[in-house]
């Protein structure tokens, strides 16, 4: 075990008793146990539509780079999901555009650019869904004056940082020569070798961003951020309510954005970290008792990931790949930083 794989996994440890201290287990089980089985399985439902919507919206993004299958993309980003669960240091999003750019024939350091971009996008769709709640639908007698404040602020602030990104974007995506040729001068400092390398690769990544170069396809790409997020809050609305706690549809809006804070920190599937934002949102927010958001959270991070990590399991299986070979693929890319497709390892699928 590395010494980051140690760390990741003492810190999912540290945040999962935290989020457990104080809590009454047979409590928990008991509002689990009792959850409305119809709002469970509208969940499924939301969370499927969550992986059609990611695979739509990833294919508009890979569009100017090169033509992609759709259930290559769709593969590629199960396994990529299950990858977040099982591997630390955030494996999986090296992993997705690696298994697309092979299979699909792409140069991998656009097809990683692609995941920045969603990135960027998800943000905006995030922080807008947060903003039209905690300015438009948020019960002031429930966010009291010293809570409301500071969250429409953090929203408006969020908002305006995600369009500047956004036109960053647009800037790497219209001049992706440029951007190699600056690094190039950057570059003279160090040997010639690695200084062509980094300008090779700037130039490389930034045409990843190409989508924002189309109008429609940036458009398109965009509009389906919302459907996938409304679809990812949905779920989450689904589990909450069936757990008994009383939260309106809208309220999941601002519920997302601190789970989004809550799996940024680099656990396997956020662990601890994700369990606590939910807790920490349903109590402050939505007046649900420790023991009731405790059971939520669990249930909530068991079907965003249980599934889609068994799924990802099964299509790994399919062309050939185990948790430890992902691992050594991620090892890889994240020790070139980001190659060129032709120096990625060659992946070996059944009948391929």
């Amino acid at each position: 075990m590395n010494r980051r794989t140690a760390f990741v996994s003492i810190l999912a440890i540290a945040l999962l008793a935290w989020f457990l201290r104080g809590a009454n287990l047979a409590s928990v089980w008991s509002y689990v146990r009792d959850a409305r089985t119809d709002l469970m399985v509208l969940s499924f439902i939301f969370m499927a539509t969550t992986y059609w919507s990611r695979a739509i919206r990833w294919r508009y993004l890979l569009a100017p780079i090169g033509p992609t299958r759709f259930r290559t993309v769709f593969r590629a980003g199960v396994i990529g999901f299950a990858a977040l669960a099982l591997l630390p240091a955030r494996a999986g999003d090296l992993l997705r555009p690696y298994l697309v750019a092979k299979q699909d024939g792409l140069p991998f350091s656009a097809a990683f650019a692609t995941i920045v971009m969603e990135r960027v996008l998800d943000l905006i769709a995030v922080l807008a869904l947060m903003a039209i709640y905690v300015w438009g639908f948020a019960d002031r007698a429930a966010l009291p004056p010293h809570l409301l404040r500071p969250i429409q602020l953090s929203a408006a602030f969020g908002t305006a940082a995600a369009v500047a990104l956004l036109a960053i974007s647009w800037i790497l995506a219209s001049h992706p020569e440029r951007i190699g040729s600056i690094v190039l001068v950057l570059g003279r400092v160090l040997p010639q070798r690695i200084a062509i390398r980094l300008s090779e690769i700037a130039a490389a990544f930034s045409s990843g961003f190409a989508v924002a170069r189309s109008p429609r396809g940036l458009l398109l790409s965009l509009l389906w951020s919302f459907p996938l997020w409304l679809a990812i809050a949905a779920e989450t609305w689904a589990i909450t309510v069936a757990l008994g706690i009383r939260m309106p549809f809208t309220g999941a809006f601002l519920l997302q954005a601190m789970l989004v804070v809550g799996v940024a920190v680099p656990t396997p599937g956020g662990v601890g970290s994700f369990h606590e934002a939910y807790r920490l949102g349903v109590t402050s927010f939505f007046a649900a008792g420790n023991d009731q958001a405790v059971a939520a959270a669990i249930l909530v991070h068991a079907i965003s990931y249980v599934p889609v990590v068994a799924f990802g399991i099964i299509f790994m299986a399919q062309d050939g790949l185990s948790v430890g070979r992902l691992g050594e693929l991620a090892g890889v890319a994240r020790d070139k930083e980001i190659p060129h497709s032709n120096e990625v390892p060659i992946l070996r699928t059944p009948g391929r």
